[in-house]
């Protein structure tokens, strides 16, 4: 392994001094995501941190890592929960925070142009301010998400419905191969057949295949009316057939989340609200976006008449953009809200249909090992969050691992996944091999070899 002070010196000819951190105060902030700190990896400090400004800098920085075997992890936001931007190698930590321009709206096309550090809320505030009749869609948890990892990752997040996770609103990508080439995948074009897709393997590939450094986003028209429904129920079989029916009516929805009472009223109690409803033990909320306000009104009709057929014991509905909002922060702190006592928040997907089995065995699986849980997640998707909760006295419940494997190998067997948004990350790399065979797990590894032939970007991250 080079020497960190030779790496700083070199970093410093090519990125200039105010472009490089090193020694351990300075570089402790770049070193850890968001991941619960019960399975995280253990963090290097023996690394020096890279802050370009542009993607021939960065270039110049691959050729010279990739030229010495110097391991690389670039950090977005480090909004993860799956550990994928931990630093755990002696290396460089490239930070694109400094890439943050918004370089294009294309009204025409429907695309905004970002660098890859522009947050989710610069981007947001950004269209409200000069765009104010168009939208992004996919909306992570975390507003201080950057573009690029949002892509890397392929995030997801509430307001998904109709626009999936991240993967569905990106058009191209600039990107820097770990040998320091630059090239472009894709672009503002919708449909593009012209050989094997290697933007859509860049997405999700959690900084492993390259970096990106500017991404094509799709926009479209803002609906000018929302409305939210809250609605409560018994059991989540009720929600669940709430769920199902409203989609089977064909009726569009901006979203529909599911929360448990218990996480419902600390969402609530975290943004400084009571949470509205008392009767029932767990809660559906619809995000509802129209063209118009009679529109709008006979969505409102149609859910909440579903609701009441399914089961529901309460239910209210919200006019306007502010009461939406205040419903959706209340959504998005779910993790904050609940992360002083969790040990881990599982990202399981199943086919949508399989919901209620899914939430009836974890609710089998948790009782029987005796552990303290709750559920939270984007249930039209199929995309649960089961939280699992520490013993009293801080501690890893004791049959955890049981648990966890019981309840992966249950929704793999129902045709679903480990992970729906968070990714694989460090955090479940042995997991990963519940889910896929060997062959996969060959092609995996020699699509890596073909991007990465020196494996010297984000190492041990997201395939085994």
């Amino acid at each position: 392994m080079i020497a960190i002070e030779e790496i700083r010196q070199k970093l410093q000819s090519i990125l200039g001094s105010d472009g490089v951190l090193s020694g351990s105060d300075a570089v402790a902030p770049y070193l850890y995501d968001c991941s619960l700190p019960y399975f995280r990896a253990e963090a290097t400090h023996e690394c020096v941190v890279a802050r370009p400004e542009n993607a021939e800098q960065i270039s110049e920085i691959m050729k010279y890592a990739n030229e010495k075997l110097i391991p690389v992890v670039v950090r977005g936001g480090g909004t993860g929960l799956c550990g994928a931007a931990i630093v755990t190698h002696p290396g460089i930590v490239i930070s694109m925070e400094r890439l943050d321009s918004i370089i294009e709206v294309d009204e025409k096309n429907f695309i905004i142009t970002v660098e890859s550090g522009v947050t989710l809320k610069q981007l947001n505030d950004y269209l409200l301010e000069h765009v104010p009749n168009m939208t992004f869609g996919s909306q992570p948890c975390d507003e201080n998400a950057q573009i690029g990892g949002m892509v890397c990752e392929n995030s997801g997040g509430i307001r998904t419905e109709g626009n999936s996770t991240t993967r569905s609103n990106v058009r191209g990508i600039e990107v820097v191969l770990p040998t320091g080439e630059i090239t472009l995948f894709n672009g503002k074009m919708k449909r593009n057949n012209a050989g094997y897709d290697l933007m859509q393997l860049m997405i999700g590939s959690e900084g492993t295949l390259g970096i990106v450094t500017k991404i094509m986003l799709s926009v479209r028209p803002k609906l000018p009316c929302d409305a939210t429904i809250i609605a409560a129920f018994d059991n989540y079989s009720q929600a669940a057939d709430a769920v199902t029916m409203s989609l089977k009516t064909g009726i569009h929805l901006d979203g529909i989340e599911y929360m448990d009472r218990s996480t419902a009223k600390k969402c609530a109690a975290n943004t400084g609200k009571t949470w509205p409803l008392n009767k029932g033990k767990v809660d559906l909320m619809f995000i509802v976006c129209a063209e118009n306000e009679e529109a709008a009104f006979n969505i409102c009709q149609m859910v909440e008449s579903i609701c009441s057929m399914a089961g529901a014991v309460e239910s209210r509905t919200y006019d306007g953009a502010d009461k939406q909002k205040e419903f959706i922060e209340m959504r998005t702190t779910s993790l904050f809200a609940t992360q002083n006592n969790m040990a881990e928040t599982m990202d399981i997907a199943v086919p949508p249909a399989e919901v209620p089995r899914l939430m009836k065995v974890f609710h089998e699986i948790s009782e029987k090992y005796n552990i303290v849980t709750d559920t939270v997640g984007h249930i039209s998707e199929g995309n649960v969050h089961n939280n699992v909760y520490a013993e009293k006295d801080g501690s890893l419940p004791a049959k955890y691992h049981e648990m966890r494997d019981e309840l992966y190998r249950a929704a793999i067997d129902m045709g679903g996944t480990i992970s729906g948004e968070h990714g694989i990350g460090k955090r479940k790399r042995e997991e990963l091999r519940m889910q896929l065979d060997d062959i996969q797990v060959q092609l995996m590894r020699k699509i890596k070899n073909a991007f990465d032939p020196n494996n010297i970007l984000n190492p041990d991250t997201a395939i085994i």
